[in-house]
């Protein structure tokens, strides 16, 4: 019996072939994400500013206020005076001040109290809704906004409402209701047309905000 030597040729595999082509994979990644990213930022500033007189506008804006927090000041002012000058001539045709029930005051001041803040916190997420709707058609958005600001003004009256127990509370949501869906569409239409980009300065929310509460303020007082 014979016995043959014989070698067994084993191949490595290429290392050093293949780590140049990973390198220029990741390398094409990260090309292709920055592509993609400065695509994102390019579209983003197309939908947010109409022309570069906007985008300039936006960036000269001393106090800009966002979509999120102007609905949610407004809502506080809503939450505050308005259900001040409701009160305010409720008291004076029950002649509260002239006799002993000045202690409903101090109901209608922790009633105050409680839509305000309600006003104001929930504010932050009807501004979000409300920077979705700016980007939709006008018609769309104005026929949303009703039903937006009802939601909002039975959320906060009602809220202030439940002090007096289940009659305020419906009260309460009725007129949160008419106020909501008279204010909301009001300032969002202002919003829309003053606003550079997402923001909108101070100089022009506070007059608008202060308007549009003290003309519904004035109907309950019936100046």
């Amino acid at each position: 019996m014979e016995y043959r030597n014989t070698r067994r040729i084993t191949s490595q595999p290429n290392l050093i072939s293949v780590k140049p082509i990973d390198a220029f994979c990741q390398f094409s990644q990260a090309r292709l994400d920055a592509l993609v990213s400065i695509n994102n930022v390019t579209a983003r500033e197309k939908s947010l500013y109409k022309s570069t007189k906007d985008k300039e506008e936006a960036a000269l804006l001393k106090n800009p206020l966002s979509v999120e927090i102007a609905v949610s000041y407004f809502g506080l002012l809503i939450g505050t005076i308005t259900p001040t000058a409701f009160f305010t001539r409720f008291s004076i045709d029950a002649k509260i001040f002239h006799g002993e029930d000045l202690w409903i005051l101090g109901i209608f001041a922790l009633v105050n109290l409680i839509t305000a803040i309600v006003g104001f916190v929930s504010g932050k997420q009807i501004g979000k809704l409300v920077a979705e709707l700016e980007k939709q058609s006008w018609s769309t958005m104005m026929l949303a906004l009703p039903f937006v600001g009802v939601f909002w003004g039975i959320l906060t009256g009602g809220a202030g409402g439940v002090i007096v127990l289940v009659v305020g509370a419906f009260l309460g949501a009725v007129i949160g209701a008419a106020v909501g869906g008279i204010a909301l569409p009001a300032f969002v239409l202002f919003h829309r047309l003053l606003k550079r980009g997402d923001f909108i300065d101070r100089k022009h929310f506070l007059p608008l905000a202060f308007g549009i509460t003290f003309v519904i303020s004035a109907f309950f007082l019936g100046l």
